[in-house]
């Protein structure tokens, strides 16, 4: 029972932080400590899992558009060119991905290499709130999709939020910010399946997981939509983001030295 309740805190944790530009997998590791719970791969899986499935629901129009124009032969159409963009992100986390494998994954055992990545997180999007006053794209680029792309192979790097690092790249590449949200969104669907593919293997999800699992979507839908709403209304508020990942560096980087 104890155990449960600790899967289910944390499932909460991962659903709130995974869209939340503070990086669910440092949140992950970090809490997984506190709470004294040996984290598993195919748990981590399980959690990601449902948080993937928010993604699917909340932008399950953008994706049928993008299938349908691909099925349809509408090649030169916006939703087909969203889906080459998608694709060309994700090329970038797919290689440094399976290169570096093995060494992100001996990162996540630091929780000094966790805060280091939760001040990156608060660097960039305290970058990202700036106000340049540079006219924004109608349009995103290829360019501006790969290097998006890079951003979001660097947040594998643990306490380095995906989310934070791809939006924060989006607008520093004057994306308009509704848009960079949801590209953002949009490329973690094969980044995060590609992954979870390449760490479960064969291995079989318990079915201890599902409450863990269900939770985990619950609170990723409510995420994405609170994010939405608040990055939209001002990118600015990306700085309080960055104030709580900053907090959180400072709190493990005295720990450590305590």
């Amino acid at each position: 029972m104890i155990e449960m309740i600790k899967m289910l805190i944390l499932a909460v944790i991962q659903g709130i932080s995974e869209w939340f530009p503070i990086s669910s997998s440092g949140h992950l590791v970090l809490f997984s400590r506190l709470l004294g719970f040996e984290n598993s791969v195919v748990f981590d899986v399980a959690l990601h899992f449902g948080t993937l499935m928010a993604v699917f629901v909340y932008f399950g129009k953008d994706i049928v558009d993008i299938l349908e124009a691909w099925f349809k032969g509408n090649w030169k159409s916006e939703n087909a060119r969203l889906g080459y963009l998608i694709i060309i992100a994700s090329i970038p986390t797919a290689v440094i991905g399976y290169l570096f494998k093995e060494y992100f994954e001996s990162a996540f055992a630091s929780l000094g290499i966790v805060a280091i990545g939760f001040a990156i997180t608060g660097v960039f999007l305290i970058i990202a709130s700036l106000d340049f006053k540079r006219n924004e794209k109608q349009k995103m680029s290829y360019l501006d999709s790969f290097l998006v792309g890079i951003a979001q192979a660097v947040a594998i790097f643990p306490g380095i939020s995906r989310s934070g690092a791809t939006i924060s790249t989006g607008l520093l590449r004057k994306v308009k910010v509704r848009e960079a949200m949801r590209f953002s969104f949009l490329i973690s669907i094969p980044a995060i399946f590609g992954a979870s593919l390449l760490e479960i293997g064969s291995e079989k999800i318990s079915p201890s997981y599902i409450w863990p699992t269900l939770i985990s979507f619950v609170f990723g839908l409510a995420s994405i939509h609170l994010l939405l709403k608040i990055v939209v209304n001002s990118k600015k508020n990306l700085r309080w983001f960055a104030l709580y990942v900053m907090l959180l560096a400072i709190g493990i980087g005295i720990y450590l030295l305590v």
